[in-house]
């Protein structure tokens, strides 16, 4: 994952910020414990959200306590206790990020040589569960052709990381997983990896990277492109925050689910919005990204 999926976090009630710092905190006790301390360091937000998500549909309830961590040891903190979902979710977390430094390492990026931090932590991950790192093998792969062909279709690109994401999600949620959970994935994973190619644009220009809507405008920066294209990319964003609604309002959950309903229907529409316009666009809105600081 790369770290886009927040919270609209004015709209955040305080008992679900609590739920997610509590879940980020575990899902990094839990990477801990299946794949050694220095894969923690890859934890993101966006497993956060998943856990959240998979943890609700399943009905699995996490058990908070207050505890003490390398990084934040002078006070406790609220912190889920790892369980046999957060744990696969680690595995997970731990071979995305492995997987794309290989991919920067193959696109001449300094840092591809971190890989080998996480060398170790995915070796444990395949051995674990190599269906979980067969998924995310199969689809990396399948994402390197799209792009190593020069594809200019966005949805056509960002379709490996969306079946990957949907594929991940039948693994988590098992018997507990419906076509209303594989298009949210889905959708979710398109998001995201056309999200992120609006983000990086003006950067994967400049260094010569593939990016699908360069290829798409043949402009030189996101500016120009958005002047060209920007009510088509409008519009493929807009179909997917309504595949995202229409698939949500499917699924049946067996806790409260405003955390998730916030940054499905509100976090992702605005971190889009933010990456259009930019800090303009999020201030006016109100939009707040000390989440992923956090």
């Amino acid at each position: 994952m790369f770290g886009y999926i927040n919270p609209d976090a004015p709209y955040l009630f305080k008992k679900d910020e609590v739920l997610y710092k509590s879940l980020y905190c575990g899902l990094c006790k839990a990477i801990g414990k299946g794949c050694g301390q220095m894969a923690r360091t890859a934890l993101t937000y966006d497993m956060a959200f998943i856990s959240a998500l998979v943890h609700n549909i399943l009905g699995e309830d996490v058990k908070i306590e207050k505890k003490r961590c390398a990084v934040h040891w002078i006070k406790k903190r609220h912190v889920a206790l790892p369980d046999d979902t957060s744990v696969a979710l680690g595995y997970a977390n731990t071979a995305l990020a492995y997987y794309k430094l290989c991919d920067d390492k193959a696109d001449g990026e300094a840092r591809g040589a971190l890989r080998h931090i996480y060398k170790k932590g995915f070796k444990r991950a395949r051995k674990a569960r190599p269906d979980i790192v067969g998924t995310i093998e199969k689809y990396s792969d399948m994402q390197a052709e799209t792009e190593k062909s020069g594809c200019a279709v966005p949805d056509m690109a960002a379709e490996p990381t969306a079946l990957m994401l949907s594929g991940l999600s039948d693994l988590f949620l098992k018997d507990a997983a419906t076509g209303d959970t594989r298009g949210l994935f889905y959708a979710i994973g398109k998001w995201v990896y056309l999200v992120d190619a609006l983000d990086d644009y003006d950067e994967d220009v400049k260094k010569g990277r593939y990016n699908v809507l360069y290829n798409m405008t043949g402009r030189k920066t996101k500016k120009e492109a958005l002047e060209v294209a920007g009510e088509e990319l409008k519009f493929i964003f807009d179909m997917l925050f309504a595949d995202m609604r229409r698939n949500l309002s499917g699924i049946s959950f067996k806790f409260n689910h405003d955390l998730t309903d916030n940054i499905i229907l509100r976090g992702i529409p605005l971190k889009t919005q933010t990456i259009f316009y930019g800090d303009c666009g999020k201030k006016s809105k109100g939009a707040d990204d000390e989440q992923k600081k956090s």
